[in-house]
């Protein structure tokens, strides 16, 4: 089993100065390797069908991949000697995320898109570092030895796991000051294995909305706290102080700062209350059905705003993470019609998305918009769908008392 623990480092002035010269030397190095990387490609790569007659023939050389580079970090030391003061490792971990950057950019996703051409690294953009490998006994109290650095001290406001070994240590900057996190790894703990059937008794279906963050199929709601919006007047203010500041003075760079941080309060809001949620359906029902929508195409709607401050997304990213490692399961089905569909009979009432109740003029149900959607979500999760979705064209009698039967549940 595989897991990560971050604290907040408090390091003094030395190590802090330390750190940040770490990052640029590293943001350095970065960019000087995808640079080689790209010049070979533009150098030795030709279109098929859009080859010149007459084309000068480049200097041969070998493509510089992960190992030749890697290599390459004894001339990079000998030629510049700040480049000592960095563990061997860190710089060894700076080349692979070139590898791993180039090799996304070229090879294709699941999906068979292609993803976009790495950039280089500006001032401030190279962010954190990463030891491979570290004692197990670096942290000794409220401190933790990193290896030519020195003891930071930490706040370290849980302990860590037992029989667990720490695998990699990452250092990163953030816009209230820096963190370690530790990759954690036990491998006498098994990964639970989902084998949850859904059934109509342990699933729970939610409907996500911006009116209200969710609806269950049991009729709970829970309300959407819009985080950003609440903070839209502070961000205004900072922003206006921000513009009257000249650029790259230190006043501008504390005006910056002081932005960072209000976005960074909004994130760290927004995630307390996903992981919160997540728990709370998690403690109700062992399957969570939920719609699979397409979070990136509504992103881009004039709802942006609104989805974004909502974070679908990240919902549910979380609430998938957490029911595999309690062995349970989220499913996500087909959003088609599910609050046009009556939960009670089956039959398609079309409404406009201003209208929030479900009325049936079949089967005379009223019922909140949401909740019909969340109801019917359950259904499809289980595979219960009544009338239409089983394939029941004809309303019959048997086929209404199987709606009536189910419906309930």
């Amino acid at each position: 089993m595989r897991t990560a623990y971050q604290y907040k480092l408090r390091p003094n002035k030395g190590q802090l100065a330390t750190i940040e010269m770490w990052l640029e030397l590293l943001r350095r190095q970065y960019n000087y390797r995808l640079e080689e990387r790209f010049s070979w490609w533009s150098e030795n790569r030709c279109p098929v069908n859009a080859c010149p007659l007459v084309m000068p023939i480049p200097r041969l050389r070998d493509n510089p991949d992960y190992y030749s580079q890697k290599k390459d970090l004894v001339n990079t030391k000998d030629k510049f000697r700040e480049y000592k003061l960095i563990h061997s490792q860190v710089c060894q971990d700076c080349i692979k995320r070139v590898k791993l950057a180039f090799d996304r950019w070229l090879k294709t996703d699941k999906n068979g898109n292609k993803l976009g051409k790495p950039r280089f690294k500006g001032k401030g953009r190279y962010r954190s570092f990463t030891y491979p490998q570290i004692k197990q006994d670096c942290i000794q109290g409220n401190k933790i030895n990193l290896p030519k650095i020195g003891n930071i001290k930490l706040i370290q406001h849980r302990p860590l796991p037992l029989a667990f070994q720490i695998k990699t240590v990452t250092i990163s900057r953030k816009a209230d000051g820096y963190y370690v996190t530790l990759s954690l790894e036990e491998k006498l703990v098994p990964t639970l294995t989902t084998k949850v059937e859904p059934t109509l008794k342990n699933t729970l279906g939610i409907d996500m909305g911006l009116n209200k963050f969710l609806v269950t199929s049991e009729g709970e709601s829970v309300p959407i706290p819009q985080y950003y919006r609440k903070s839209e007047q502070r961000l205004k203010t900072l922003q206006k102080l921000l513009s009257r500041k000249k650029k790259g003075s230190k006043r501008w760079l504390k005006a910056i700062l002081a932005v960072a941080k209000q976005h960074k309060k909004v994130a760290d809001q927004r995630k307390d209350f996903h992981f919160k949620t997540a728990n709370k359906l998690l403690s109700k029902a062992d399957v969570i059905a939920h719609e699979n929508l397409n979070i990136k195409g509504l992103a881009k709607t004039r709802l942006s705003k609104s989805i974004n401050d909502a974070g679908w997304g990240q919902f549910l990213s979380i609430l998938t993470v957490k029911a595999g490692n309690a062995g349970q399961k989220t499913i996500g089905v087909n959003p088609k019609n599910t609050s046009q569909d009556c939960s009670n009979c089956g039959e398609k009432v079309d409404k406009e998305l201003n209208i929030r109740t479900h009325s049936c003029p079949h089967c005379g149900v009223v019922i909140d918009r949401d909740l019909n959607a969340a109801i019917n979500i359950k259904n499809r999760a289980v595979g219960h769908s009544v009338l239409k979705a089983c394939g029941a064209r004809r309303n019959t009698g048997a086929a209404k008392r199987e709606a009536h039967t189910i419906a309930p549940a």
